[in-house]
């Protein structure tokens, strides 16, 4: 089993749902991105998703596309970020971790060695989120030979006809998009969230997290009672850089700031009890 099947059943076992906690690798810098993605564990993330910054990130709302801004210009590169995942297993060899960006950077790095690098460097799994399943074969394969899960968007708008061809193409866990729109712009109603889960349940046995606009513990507790977990990424991201001095760089209490937050969120999530 991959450290994310095993993670999932563990939950399920305990009766709980999960938190995936998402930040851009290298914002505001490494040291400071390296510092929060070790502490991330502890502070109750079970699952962690590494943004892997790109210049023209179509899917992310404003704070995520700042992130990745400062992430760039502290010299974020995709090698740089799976160095980042290397020193991380050092110390962590269970939790899981994603890593969620775009295609173009994963083809000029080589998609062969990407996806070798990726698992050597002790990535689980893949959110490309331009490379849909109709395209699949761009990346899959390799994917698959390594060992990486591909990880699926499903949309409010993913129709009857198209949605057990998405999961179909799924690995890990589905990453239902709960509204219509880019990152951290808004959030789904509680209504809409419990019809949307049930439509998929049908066509697969994988878990289902739920993200885009998940900001509060509140939001992230039902989002696990109604699914299998929730993904929190702009509300994070929004507590670094409101943390951050005139010129964009780390203070002291920054780290501490973003970790206790997700010791928040972790404790409403993990505070939701789930039926056997």
């Amino acid at each position: 089993m991959s450290r994310i099947s095993t993670r999932f059943a563990a939950l399920k076992e305990q009766g709980r749902g999960a938190l995936v906690t998402f930040l851009e690798g290298y914002d505001p810098d490494p040291a400071t991105s390296m510092a929060i993605l070790r502490g991330l564990p502890g502070a109750g993330a079970d699952v962690i998703e590494i943004g892997v910054p790109f210049t023209d990130p179509m899917a992310d709302g404003p704070s995520i596309q700042k992130g990745g801004l400062r992430a760039l210009k502290s010299g974020a590169t995709l090698a740089g970020v799976l160095a980042m995942v290397r020193d991380f297993r050092k110390e962590d060899a269970a939790t899981p971790i994603v890593l969620m960006g775009y295609y173009n950077p994963v083809l000029s790095y080589g998609v062969d060695r990407f996806c070798t690098d990726a698992a050597a460097s002790g990535v689980d799994g893949l959110i490309i989120v331009d490379v849909p399943p109709e395209e699949a074969d761009e990346v899959e394969p390799q994917a698959k030979a390594n060992g990486l899960d591909l990880i699926r968007l499903v949309a409010p708008t993913t129709d009857e006809a198209r949605l057990p061809r998405v999961l179909a193409a799924t690995s890990g866990f589905v990453y239902y998009v709960s509204i219509t729109g880019i990152t951290g712009t808004r959030s789904a109603s509680t209504a809409d969230l419990a019809a949307a889960v049930p439509r998929l349940r049908p066509h697969t046995d994988l878990p289902i997290c739920i993200g885009f606009g998940i900001r509060t513990p509140e939001q992230a507790a039902e989002a696990a009672r109604l699914a299998d977990g929730a993904v929190v990424g702009t509300a994070l991201v929004d507590t670094l850089a409101a943390s951050l001095d005139e010129q964009g760089r780390a203070k002291p209490d920054t780290v501490r700031k973003v970790l206790d937050q997700v010791r928040a969120l972790a404790e409403a999530v993990h505070g939701v009890r789930k039926a056997a």
